[in-house]
C-alpha cells in the first residue's frame, strides 16, 4: 500500500520503477476489492475532473466494507489517499482553503490507519506529517511528530524510519538533532538523493543549498512516469517548502505544471 512520499511497498521513498497506487481503473482481487495498479500520468491534467474523481473515490472507499483476510490498515490508508488526492487537486485549482481542509482530513485518516497498522509502519506518520505541513496545520503536526518519535522512529533502522525521524525533528524545530539523521539519508541507494540533500540543507539552515536541492526534487518529479492516485503534483516540494518557510528559507521556484500556480 502506498502513501504520499513512500513507495508502493511502504518500505522506502519513491523510486522510478516502483511508482503507483490505487486508481479508478484498478482491477479487482478475488475478494472484490480494488487492487493497486500503476498508471502513467499525462502532462496536462483536468484538475476539476480529478477533484470530482477523488471525492467520489473517497465515498466509494469509505462505503466499501472490509474484505475477509485483508489488512484493515490498508483499507483505511486507501481512504486517506483519496482525501490526499482531492486536497492536492483543490490546491492546483487555487482553492487553498478547501485544499487545506481536505489535507487535514487526510492526515486524520492516515493517523487512524497508523493505529491499525503493524509496528514500524513508518509510512503512515510520514503521510500524516506531510499532509499537515501542506495544510499549515501546526497543532496537528506537532502532535504527529511527537507521536512518531515516541513510537521509536529514532531507534529504528532503514531509510523510511530515518525519513520519519527527520520530518518529525524538523517539524518540532529540533534541527540540531535532525541534521545527523538527514545526513544519514544521503548516499543511500534506497532514498531519493535530492530529498536527502534538501532535508540536510533545512536542518543546517543553508538557503542556497536548499534552493538547489529543491530544484532537483522538482526535476525528479518531472522525470516520473507515474504518480500516486494518478495525481501529478510535486507534493514533496510543497512539504519541504513549508519547512523552509518556517526557517525563513523560502524559495521562488520556476513555474511548473506539477506545482500550484499560487504557492501554498
Amino acid at each position: 500500500m502506498s502513501v504520499p512520499g513512500v513507495a508502493v511497498s511502504g518500505a522506502e521513498p519513491w523510486r522510478p520503477a516502483k511508482a503507483g497506487h490505487l486508481s479508478a481503473v484498478a482491477g479487482r482481487n478475488p475478494g472484490g476489492r480494488l487492487k493497486p495498479v500503476t498508471r502513467r500520468h499525462t502532462p496536462s491534467m483536468d484538475w476539476n475532473a480529478k477533484r470530482a474523481w477523488a471525492a467520489a473515490e473517497h465515498g466509494a472507499r469509505s462505503a466499501q466494507p472490509p474484505v475477509e483476510g485483508e489488512r484493515e490498515d490498508f483499507r483505511l490508508a486507501a481512504i486517506a489517499g483519496a482525501s490526499w488526492a482531492e486536497g492536492l487537486a483543490a490546491l492546483m485549482l487555487g482553492e487553498r482553503t478547501d485544499g487545506e481542509g481536505l489535507l487535514r482530513r487526510a492526515a486524520d485518516e492516515y493517523r487512524v490507519s497508523w493505529a491499525a497498522a503493524p509496528a514500524a509502519s513508518w509510512g503512515r506518520p510520514i503521510a500524516a506529517m506531510r499532509c499537515r505541513l501542506m495544510a499549515g496545520d501546526d497543532a496537528g503536526l506537532e502532535l504527529d511528530a511527537a507521536a512518531t518519535l515516541s513510537e521509536g522512529s529514532e531507534a529504528a533502522t532503514g531509510s523510511i524510519a530515518g525519513y520519519a525521524t527527520a520530518l518529525a525533528l524538523l517539524s518540532l524545530r529540533r534541527d540540531c538533532e535532525a541534521l545527523p539523521v538527514a545526513r544519514g539519508l544521503q548516499g543511500r541507494d534506497d532514498f531519493v538523493p535530492s530529498v536527502a540533500d534538501a532535508l540536510t540543507a533545512l536542518a543546517s539552515g543553508d538557503g542556497p543549498r536548499y534552493a538547489a536541492a529543491s530544484a532537483a526534487v522538482i526535476r525528479s518529479f518531472e522525470e516520473r512516469v507515474a504518480f500516486l492516485e494518478d495525481t501529478a503534483v510535486a507534493d514533496t516540494v510543497l512539504v519541504l517548502d513549508a519547512l523552509a518557510a518556517a526557517r525563513g528559507l523560502s524559495v521562488l521556484h520556476a513555474p511548473s505544471a506539477l506545482l500550484p500556480a499560487v504557492r501554498v
